[in-house]
């Protein structure tokens, strides 16, 4: 049989085990465009299908990059920039330039300044070991700044091949996607969705007789809350729109639930203070004293207490506590990774922060 590849997340297509990546029926392939059964499942019913492949698979797909010869485009989700960085990602494009794109600026408060922003996101990929030759702030849903930054692209390539990377979720493929309909109108070349490793290998679209733009696969950081989450709970963190600042005032002795999927305990704060919360506008945030918050989470999570959702919460790790010191002259943030974050006034305060285990807790300058 040739070799044939889904037109919508690059896999290899064979016919043999539908357990494994690129599976399609043997009457699919008798259509102009062949796409894996797991591609038609997302497209026509929105239901992602779980495949045999590690996380090495695709970091040796990522490896290829630094043998060729062009402009690596590294798109980050704007509502989770520090759990959504590809670690290691130098090691991978070898001497070629690269371009960072914060994508979801849609979901940012629209009184935030966007120059601060990626001033910051310089900062925060330097941390990473990326030297970036510019950064853009996109909406790749709502179009937001694409013109500008497809036009500064194809400036910069000076004919190169455009390679697309970032972790599963950013919105990488909808990026392409767009730039897709703008170039040829051909619309969802790429296969899109909510859910974590839609790409399973290299996309190769033709920009000229010379070059392409290339999607590569998604890489899974384990540490984001995504991975922990059912397909209907995973909706409900998923900011879709602006996501509106929810500000609690807040003394020592008190606690913040997030659905059940995280908690902050004031251990102890100068006074009542103002923390801000950023997360998805369909998320519950439930107030009470920290010495009943143990009992509230045992009697109520998975019902007043979500998501997720109850049935799923026998499969999410247990929420795992960090004791953190904030004595900071300025206003910091609290993120935990894929859900969203607190700002936290700034002055001498001590919070304990609760996610599940394996998710990552850190404290950043505030952006906003």
């Amino acid at each position: 049989m040739e070799t044939i590849y889904c037109q919508g997340c690059g896999a290899k297509i064979q016919t043999e085990d539908e357990n494994k990546v690129g599976y399609a029926p043997v009457s699919a392939l008798e259509r102009e465009d062949v796409i894996c059964k797991r591609c038609f499942r997302l497209k026509h019913y929105n239901e992602v299908q779980d495949v045999d492949l590690t996380d090495d698979d695709f970091l040796n797909l990522l490896h290829e990059i630094g043998d060729h010869d062009g402009l690596v485009v590294n798109i980050v989700d704007l509502f989770d920039v520090h759990g959504s960085f590809v670690n290691g990602l130098n090691r991978f494009v070898g001497q070629n330039e690269i371009i960072l794109v914060g994508n979801k600026v849609d979901l940012l408060p629209s009184s935030i300044n966007l120059n601060k922003v990626k001033h910051w996101m310089k900062r925060v990929a330097k941390e990473f070991g990326l030297k970036v030759k510019d950064v853009y702030l996109v909406s790749s849903k709502t179009g937001t700044n694409m013109e500008e930054c497809a036009f500064e692209l194809e400036r910069l390539r000076h004919g190169r091949d455009i390679f697309v990377v970032g972790c599963t979720n950013v919105g990488k493929s909808t990026f392409i996607n767009y730039l897709i309909n703008r170039s040829i109108e051909q619309e969802q070349v790429i296969t899109t969705s909510y859910f974590p490793g839609t790409t399973l290998g290299f996309i190769d679209i033709p920009l000229d007789d010379q070059s392409s733009l290339i999607d590569t696969p998604g890489i899974i950081n384990r540490h984001q809350m995504a991975h922990y989450l059912s397909k209907k709970d995973l909706k409900v963190i998923t900011p879709d729109k602006e996501v509106k600042p929810k500000v609690f005032q807040l003394e020592s002795d008190q606690t913040l639930f997030f659905g059940a999927l995280a908690r902050l305990d004031i251990d102890k704060v100068d006074g009542r203070k103002g923390f801000v919360c950023y997360v998805s506008n369909d998320i519950h945030i439930h107030r009470t004293k920290t010495d009943k918050a143990d009992l509230l989470y045992d009697q109520h999570a998975g019902e007043l207490l979500s998501p997720p959702s109850d049935e799923t919460l026998d499969e999410m790790p247990p929420l795992e506590p960090q004791t953190l010191q904030l004595n900071g002259n300025h206003k910091q943030d609290i993120v935990f990774s894929g859900l969203g974050w607190v700002t936290v006034p700034k002055g001498q305060t001590s919070v304990t922060a609760y996610a599940p285990k394996g998710v990552r807790i850190i404290v950043r300058d505030a952006i906003i």
